[in-house]
């Protein structure tokens, strides 16, 4: 023991004062506190989880993603109806056959033709009256009658339709199919965009989570000796009990904050696990970055202005609106055909003996009352093309605003992070200042406590900080079309937390 005295209120006071305290400064506390984490961590049991840097989440991301999945299926469809259409310009050959029954079979005898002639009487009279002697009349119209076609009626052939003009259908139709696949592409590029942005908010929240974790076990584990210290000053009449009881509840607060915070970084995991697909918790290893050095603003936009999926998925929609305005006004000018027939099989009949085994020919149609609306229909595809064209001037202006506002939270969150280097320091030493004056009687609980919160309140400002900048450098680098740009930037870093 020794003793120390100084004035309090006019009077001589006398303290005694723990050897032990002498020794407990801020660097065997760091020393004391390491050692407690590191033995909880050796006490806790084991939690199955997978280590995983930025670039192996994202790759997962890449092949796992449903909603990836889930436009890649769309590309996919798109492009096999724009391979369907190169078929539009083939020849369009159908075999077909048939079977028909009718009611009774079709015959041609003397009457009927003499029935069908204008002087068919006179002819018929004609007829019957150089009948030889002895036939009657039904005899000779029976012996006269020849049978056309039976009642079963069995057929099969090969016919060819071969369009070669239609007023420019064909071609705006693969048009349309073309830019159907790059707005497909353009539609996967943005949810790439976004499932890029996603990973970064779910994965960095887990870093930015854990820091404040870190913080808050940081503060627990120093008001905890603080605790102690105060209740041993307390035991040896240095200081008053509500200083004890001051230490004791500003212990208990902190406790409080470091559970929820722990409870905060439970949810966080389990949501990047989700994201991830999979089975044991994703643990992320790539820390929380600032990188100062940022391309000119007027680079970035213009980049994003050329390079911006959602600009390109406009840009396709006005290409199919083009397409369908050539559709529409098509329908103005005449088809124009190749066709054909060829009989593979057919009944040995009277009628099938008249016809002929193949024909070809050409084929011309030109609609003149259309009732599909062709005219109101080329109208509202033009007018889709000017809707489009409004929304893509409207697009930009709002890019480059977004761009613009973008890179000042980028860059105000630099300008915060760094700035708060000295703050840090300044609170650490007031840490020790504090303890020191607080162990010498000359400062209460309270003083300690704010100054242990203050430190703990600036790194947990920082690493917001740098978490602010993260995010909106993803958000900055998806826009603009740079997404394989951010681990650069991460490896160029000086400052990671």
């Amino acid at each position: 023991m020794k003793e120390m005295m100084f004035k309090k209120d006019g009077k001589q006071l006398k303290i005694k004062k723990v050897w032990m305290m002498t020794f407990l400064t801020p660097y065997f506390q760091r020393i004391l506190l390491v050692a407690v984490v590191l033995a909880g961590i050796a006490q806790a049991p084991p939690v199955a989880a997978r280590d995983f840097d930025f670039n192996a989440a994202w790759e997962q991301v890449r092949q796992k993603s449903h909603v990836l999945k889930a436009e890649q299926a769309n590309m996919d469809q798109a492009a096999h109806q724009q391979s369907a259409t190169r078929d539009l310009y083939l020849p369009q050959v159908t075999l077909s056959a048939g079977y028909l029954r009718l009611d009774e079979a079709v015959t041609l005898g003397p009457d009927a033709i003499f029935d069908s002639m204008p002087a068919g009487a006179l002819a018929e009279s004609v007829f019957y009256g150089m009948l030889p002697g002895g036939m009657s009349h039904s005899q000779a119209s029976a012996g006269l009658t020849s049978t056309i076609s039976e009642r079963n009626i069995s057929s099969s052939s090969v016919n060819l339709l071969w369009p070669v003009y239609t007023g420019g259908r064909i071609t705006a139709a693969q048009k349309i199919a073309k830019a159907s696949v790059e707005e497909a592409k353009q539609q996967h590029e943005l949810k790439v965009d976004g499932q890029f942005e996603t990973l970064c908010q779910r994965y960095f929240g887990v870093v930015l989570t854990g820091q404040i974790l870190a913080a808050r076990i940081e503060v627990e584990e120093s008001l905890k000796l603080h605790l102690e210290h105060a209740s041993l000053l307390v035991k040896n009449g240095q200081i008053a009990e509500v200083e004890r009881l001051q230490a004791e509840a500003s212990h208990d607060r902190a406790r409080v904050d470091r559970q929820k915070t722990a409870s905060d970084l439970g949810i966080t995991e389990a949501a990047l696990t989700r994201f991830l697909q999979e089975e044991t918790t994703a643990r992320p290893t790539t820390k929380l970055f600032v990188n100062s050095k940022l391309p000119l603003l007027e680079t970035i936009t213009k980049k994003t202005l050329n390079g911006y999926a959602g600009l390109g998925v406009l840009d396709a929609k006005e290409e199919m609106a083009t397409g369908l305005v050539t559709v529409e006004e098509g329908k103005y000018y005449p088809e124009v055909a190749l066709v054909g027939n060829y009989n593979l099989y057919e009944e040995n009949s009277l009628a099938a003996d008249l016809m002929p085994d193949w024909g070809v020919g050409i084929s011309v149609s030109l609609p003149l009352i259309d009732r599909s609306g062709r005219s109101g229909r080329v109208k509202a595809a033009k007018s889709q093309i000017a809707q489009i064209a409004a929304l893509r001037r409207q697009a930009r202006q709002d890019l480059a605003l977004v761009v613009e506002k973008t890179y000042g939270l980028i860059e105000q969150a630099i300008a915060e992070h760094n700035g708060l280097v000295s703050s840090q320091q300044l609170a650490e030493k007031t840490v020790e200042l504090r303890e020191k004056a607080f162990a010498q009687g000359l400062s209460t609980s309270l003083d300690v406590v704010d100054a242990r919160l203050y430190v703990a309140g600036v790194k947990i400002q920082r690493a917001h900080a740098a978490y602010t900048y993260v995010m909106e450098l993803a958000k900055l680098l998806a826009i603009s079309g740079q997404t394989n740009e951010f681990t650069q930037y991460y490896q160029a870093s000086t400052l990671k937390d």
